[in-house]
């Protein structure tokens, strides 16, 4: 008897989704996550859709049912639950998927919830796999390349006082169609005091780690990667020991603006504290250990009258540049020899052609130094 196409593999049989590691993740058409939404929400594989066997509380309500009655009523319940919420995937949202699609599956230890998933995918005709070891197979492996993943890229590090228009330099960098690796975006924070952005909180410290692996996974490393100089942490996120080593280890570019374009600059990014004054005091709260209760009860009194320019401008002078000298200066001993860039406005033609005498300046002293 012939065997069907779609069961044949160099002589053997298919019997199941096929087992994968996380290196073979490019190899598939899409990524499904069979954990509950609040696993998904802690930490996922970028890219992956999360469709639960199990959501929130039909998983602690099985995992009730094991410690309380026994694990065969356990898994008869869940069974039941697993075969309803994959139906229902199904008809719903996988309904329009084509014959020729690869989904790949995971869910905590590749276990049970992605096994069924897969199974049923697989049966449906589709060339299902499924990850190795599942969601924990995935972390180690962001772990353990994380550690040796950024000494492989050539880092060009923008380095410059708050305000200069860093942040919006890299944008440009990207749109010339140069390698960016925006860590404030993937952190969804702008590194400083008033980093945080309205209505969108920070994800977790392993997502900003998915996130940072991902993207260095994607770069060419035979091309340059610019990224803008952080601290140790952004928001309450730490940047990837082995990532910001290699960066302090960096060429380096410097960019300048003078304060007034500055304070314009940054007037356009933190706008949001215009109509929450009361937000803004009380971060402004958190710097009294440094500069005592006068200076402020200064700024605070600043940012009630609406004064913006005078309360940036002083902010710049009296914390936030001081603080950047001291740090920039531990970190980058040979600042003074890296090329410097001066902002003449803050238009995005005015980016954009920083944007191109960068990368050309770039390019020059790569040259020079051969």
């Amino acid at each position: 008897m012939d065997m069907p196409k779609e069961l044949e593999t160099t002589g053997t049989f298919v019997r199941g989704p096929a087992l994968v590691t996380v290196a073979q993740l490019p190899d598939f058409d899409e990524i499904i996550d069979a954990r509950s939404e609040g696993e998904f929400a802690e930490d996922h594989v970028p890219g992956a859709i999360n469709y639960p066997v199990l959501n929130n509380e039909e998983r602690a309500r099985v995992g009730t049912i094991y410690k309380q009655k026994s694990s065969f009523e356990a898994k008869r319940v869940g069974a039941a639950l697993v075969a309803a919420n994959i139906a229902r995937h199904l008809q719903e949202s996988l309904h329009d998927r084509p014959r020729q699609w690869r989904p790949l599956v995971y869910c905590w230890r590749g276990g049970t919830r992605s096994d069924a998933f897969a199974h049923v995918l697989h049966q449906v005709g589709w060339r299902a796999g499924r990850i190795d070891g599942g969601y924990r197979a995935y972390r180690r492996a962001v772990v353990d390349e994380l550690a040796i993943l950024p000494a492989r890229i050539r880092l060009k590090v923008v380095c410059g006082l708050t305000g200069t228009g860093k942040s919006r330099l890299l944008r440009a960098i990207e749109e010339a169609g140069a390698q960016v690796l925006d860590l404030e975006a993937l952190a969804a924070h702008r590194g400083s005091l008033l980093g945080s952005l309205p209505g969108e909180p920070q994800p977790t410290q392993k997502m900003f780690e998915s996130r940072v692996w991902s993207a260095i996974r994607s770069f060419n490393p035979a091309r340059p990667v610019y990224v803008e100089a952080e601290s140790r942490k952004i928001g309450e996120l730490r940047v990837p020991e082995a990532l910001i080593d290699a960066m302090w280890k960096s060429e380096c570019v410097v960019l300048e603006a003078p304060v007034a374009a500055r304070v314009a600059l940054l007037k356009e990014e933190y706008s949001h504290f215009f109509e929450d004054v009361e937000a803004l005091n009380g971060k402004l709260q958190r710097l009294v250990p440094l500069h005592g209760h006068a200076v402020v009860d200064g700024w605070k009194s600043l940012a009630l009258a609406g004064r913006w320019d005078k309360l940036t401008a002083e902010l710049l002078a009296r914390h936030y540049d001081p603080a950047y000298t001291r740090s920039i200066g531990k970190h980058y001993p040979n600042l003074d020899q890296a090329p410097k860039l001066r902002l003449a406005a803050t238009s995005p033609d005015a980016f954009a052609a920083l944007a191109r005498e960068c990368l050309a300046v770039r390019a020059d002293h790569g040259k020079a130094k051969a």
